[in-house]
């Protein structure tokens, strides 16, 4: 084996002793946060062309340009997130019930700051190439088809919902919708929701019905009907 040159030797010596001192790691494997950010950009790409896949454009164009509409989307909400944590929010009380700030809570506050520039920049870029059908079931991706399911529990809760009242509640649930796809996580799009089936539950007591009473009857009704089948199985 030959042996390096000793002006070699004293280079590596001289280039290297301060780091080691330092108690630096040199390594040439990218690190451990930049694979995670790599792996997420491609989980992303890929949820995304699955939805883009399911609207049919028909157009390789226009399907590339509501592709990356969504990627940077998702990606700006994405980033907000995991740089504000639920840490930069000050502990204190929810002035609505008096009770401690959740971590959700305090989460949810944090994800609210993101600029509003980021929502306008995806609704634009959708309404460039969707129409407004097309645009509803991007936004039905991002919250798991969650306006379509709760007003299916509203009907069944109210059986004699009228066209009036089911207008009003489905346009309080496509306002949750809308404000959820810049929620990262499932429970906080969730967290949105109940905002709007609050409201929603409140107009109709103002519309004369007792929500309160129609979800026990909804609930016993429930429970009857799991008795009678239990009780058939026996």
């Amino acid at each position: 084996m030959k042996k390096l040159p000793l002006s070699l030797i004293v280079l590596s010596a001289v280039v290297f002793a301060p780091i080691m001192r330092a108690g630096i790691t040199v390594s040439s494997t990218p690190s451990v946060e930049t694979a995670k950010q790599e792996k997420s950009d491609v989980d992303l790409e890929n949820k995304v062309t699955g939805w883009v896949e399911s609207l049919a454009l028909g157009d390789a164009e226009k399907a590339a340009r509501v592709q990356a509409v969504i990627v940077t989307h998702l990606k700006a909400v994405r980033d907000w997130h995991n740089d504000h944590p639920a840490s930069t929010v000050p502990a204190g009380i929810n002035p609505v019930t008096g009770k401690s700030l959740t971590d959700l809570d305090r989460q949810m506050i944090a994800d609210s700051a993101m600029p509003k520039t980021v929502h306008e920049v995806l609704m634009s870029g959708l309404r460039k190439d969707l129409g407004e059908e097309q645009v509803e079931a991007v936004l039905d991706k991002y919250t798991e088809g969650k306006v379509a399911f709760t007003l299916k529990g509203y009907k069944a809760i109210v059986p004699d919902l009228t066209a009036e009242e089911e207008t009003k509640i489905l346009g309080y649930l496509k306002q949750a919708r809308e404000q959820a796809v810049d929620y990262k996580s499932i429970k906080q799009i969730s967290a949105i929701f109940e905002i709007y089936k609050t409201q929603s539950e409140q107009y109709l007591n103002s519309n004369g019905r007792s929500w309160k009473a129609l979800y026990k009857a909804y609930s016993d009704k429930v429970k009857a009907e799991k008795a009678a089948k239990s009780a058939e199985k026996k």
